[in-house]
């Protein structure tokens, strides 16, 4: 990614997620990897061109169901669930370019046309279908993708082997796309693009799904009279467009689709990422590059596949009722802080555990002492009364640079780009934070150790005061522009305390130390707080406030 010239296009997704029920931290998480990534590329690249798509999925009897049962028609639920994900972005500040509904006019007709070209090129066929169906998963299954469980009852159950959700025998008359046809080209794909699909594990994982055993045509329509709330498949009303192809198509319907051989959809075709978690690896390796080659068009060139959520070790789930609400954390921990927490402790390719208590002790460590303390005691009237980011004397500088505890946080300060450079690349933002923290943690160790408080005491002593200050402060600028893609609000807020123009917040920016450069002149902190993340009460009182 990094390689693209400057004025590339950088093309990213999250799924559309589905409205039958209100977001919680997985979705946000999804949204905060893409948020990151794209924040990454214009920090790298300042005149790339953007193109962020997230949504809601609409469509299907799921919904109905939902809707029936909160009493609700099924378009004013719609409107109510998808409004709480448009929501949930603005207050977590996920930067996105297009919000695209799959009940939107334009991407209904985008689906049709989509279908026409599938059934021009010769992929859609007519057939009495039989087989597994899951209602909750909206899919028919396979024999080996079923296993038998018994209840408290004794009675026996078929069910998903992958979600767990019950299935039931259903015949009727659908379409069919030629997914068999696809079987060579995908591992072919697979197997020459190492990487395709991120972190590796899944990649092997996808592989497995596509070579164990030979792919069967998939059901890609579904009866009205059973499932209408949906598009209506072209030319025949009597059929609606299986959910998972018309969910997958929003992403070319953002893109122009099906006018291909515009300007504005080659600026923005392919995706460079598409950020999707690891329960839907099949529809979007196999499905959509199926449905995309059988329409000649080029697949996404990364699908970055992530790992779930539990809560205290257990899964997120509604009849255990521990789902998370992002909503109802950020006013304990503030959506600042929940980003940093989920982008922190979120690893790709193994399932993150959420508790309050981990998330505290992180919040008030990191964000409140490490990087919140570190500005305000550079920024206090008693060690920096006239507020300024120091010039340095050449002779000061000469003799605490020659300490040992100077000389680990410069060659820590200088050494950090290039290693996060290459965690941003590959979507590590836990590795980014990992070596920033660590960088403060030795900032924070030669502030101790030189004791700035007792050279505030000696008039002799103040130009070695000044370079501690400038030293420190150099410091959380550079770590500031780093962190922006994961904690923007904070990074801003510190920025503007040190009066860094918006001009100079670029990744460029960090591959130089004001230490180094003599022509630094100084600079007038401004009025802001410098009071960046307040800590977080104790459990107690946190829980008293629930």
């Amino acid at each position: 990614m990094n390689a693209l010239p400057k004025c590339a296009k950088f093309y990213i997704t999250t799924p559309i997620y589905y409205v039958n029920a209100d977001p919680h931290i997985g979705h946000l998480y999804t949204s905060l990897i893409a948020d990151a990534a794209q924040r990454w590329q214009q920090l790298i690249r300042p005149n790339v061109k953007i193109t962020f798509a997230t949504g809601t999925d609409e469509h299907g009897s799921k919904i109905q169901q939902a809707a029936l049962k909160n009493n609700m028609a099924v378009d004013k639920y719609c409107d109510q669930i998808s409004s709480s994900y448009k929501a949930m972005s603005a207050n977590f500040n996920v930067g996105y370019t297009s919000f695209i509904r799959t009940t939107d006019e334009a991407h209904m007709k985008t689906v049709q046309e989509f279908w026409k070209t599938l059934s021009k090129n010769g992929y859609i066929y007519s057939s009495k279908y039989s087989g597994w169906y899951c209602v909750s998963d909206e899919t028919f299954l396979s024999e080996s993708q079923l296993k038998e469980t018994v209840n408290s009852n004794g009675e026996r159950t078929l069910v998903s082997l992958e979600s767990g959700h019950p299935v039931e025998w259903t015949e009727e008359q659908n379409y069919m796309f030629t997914l068999s046809k696809f079987q060579k080209e995908l591992m072919k794909w697979l197997s020459k693009n190492d990487g395709v699909v991120k972190p590796k594990k899944y990649q092997k994982i996808l592989w497995d799904m596509i070579s164990n055993e030979e792919l069967a045509d998939v059901s890609i329509s579904r009866p009205s009279s059973r499932v209408h709330w949906g598009v209506k498949v072209p030319g025949d009303d009597t059929q609606t467009v299986y959910v998972w192809l018309d969910a997958l198509v929003n992403y070319l319907t953002v893109a122009g689709y099906p006018d291909i051989e515009s300007e504005t959809f080659n600026n923005i075709w392919p995706p460079e990422v598409q950020v999707i978690g690891k329960d839907i690896i099949k529809f979007h390796g196999i499905y959509w590059p199926s449905f995309l080659l059988a329409a000649n068009l080029e697949l996404p060139k990364t699908l970055f596949c992530h790992s779930h959520w539990t809560v205290d070790d257990e899964k997120m789930s509604k009849s255990k009722n521990n789902v998370v609400s992002p909503f109802n954390r950020s006013l304990l921990y503030t959506c600042d802080g929940l980003r940093y927490f989920l982008l922190r402790e979120g690893v790709a390719h193994s399932d993150g555990n959420y508790s309050d208590t981990k998330l505290t002790r992180i919040l008030n460590s990191e964000l409140a002492d490490t990087l919140g303390n570190l500005l305000s005691r550079c920024c206090s009237s008693a060690l920096n009364p006239n507020q300024v980011f120091p010039e340095i004397d050449s002779e000061a500088f000469e003799r605490v640079a020659s300490m040992d505890v100077t000389k680990k946080i410069m060659d820590a300060v200088m050494k950090l780009p290039e290693i996060c450079e290459q965690h941003y690349s590959d979507l590590n933002f836990y590795k980014v934070v990992d070596a920033t923290i660590a960088t403060l943690h030795v900032t924070n160790l030669f502030f101790e150790s030189i004791k700035p408080w007792e050279l505030r005491k000696k008039p002799e002593s103040m130009d070695q005061l000044n370079v501690v200050l400038h030293l420190t402060l150099e410091t959380l600028r550079i770590c500031s522009i780093i962190l922006s893609p994961i904690i923007p609000s904070i990074s801003d807020r510190i920025l503007n305390k040190m009066s860094v123009p918006k001009s100079r917040r670029l990744w460029k920016e960090v591959r130089s130390q004001s230490w180094n450069d003599p022509s630094f002149k100084q600079v007038k902190l401004s009025t802001s707080t410098a009071v960046i993340f307040q800590r977080i009460l104790d459990e107690r009182k946190k829980n008293s406030r629930l």
